[in-house]
C-alpha cells in the first residue's frame, strides 16, 4: 500500500475533509548497493568526526553556516524554521487552472490527494 508523504486537512467553509499527499508515479530506476568486491558484504557510509577520526551520533550533529575560514554560525532545527521566508505548514490554495494553461516543464513529480478514511476499527464521531 502507497504511504503518504504529507498528510493535513482542506477546508472549504464549514467543511473540513482529511487528505493524504501521494506521488502519483513510482520510482523505477535501479538502485545499487556498494559491496566489497568479492564478496556480498555491504558497505556503509558513516558519519565521522574529521578530527578524531571517531563516528559520530545523529543526534549530536547539527548544521552549520561557515562565516569565516574555519568559523561556524550553528543554526539549530528550530530557528531554520523560523527563518524559512514564507514557509509554513499549511498548502493555500489561491486558484485553479486548466491542466492544459501549465507548460509540462514545470512538472517536476506528479501527485495525487485522496481523502483519508479512518483505520478500521476506529471510531470517528459524527
Amino acid at each position: 500500500m502507497a504511504r503518504a508523504i504529507w498528510t493535513g486537512v482542506i477546508t472549504f467553509g464549514l467543511v473540513s475533509v482529511p487528505v493524504g499527499l501521494y506521488t502519483a508515479v513510482g520510482d523505477h530506476t535501479v538502485h545499487f548497493h556498494q559491496l566489497v568486491r568479492g564478496s556480498a558484504d555491504r558497505v556503509r557510509n558513516r558519519r565521522v568526526n574529521e578530527r578524531t577520526d571517531k563516528e559520530v551520533p545523529a543526534e549530536d550533529i547539527v548544521k552549520g553556516f561557515e562565516a569565516a575560514e574555519g568559523e561556524y554560525v550553528i543554526v539549530e532545527p528550530d530557528e531554520l524554521d523560523e527563518i524559512a521566508p514564507g514557509r509554513s505548514q499549511t498548502i493555500d490554495i489561491s486558484d485553479f487552472v486548466d491542466l492544459g494553461d501549465i507548460e509540462p516543464v514545470y512538472f517536476d513529480r506528479t501527485y495525487y490527494i485522496p481523502p483519508r478514511y479512518p483505520q478500521q476499527g476506529v471510531h470517528q464521531g459524527l
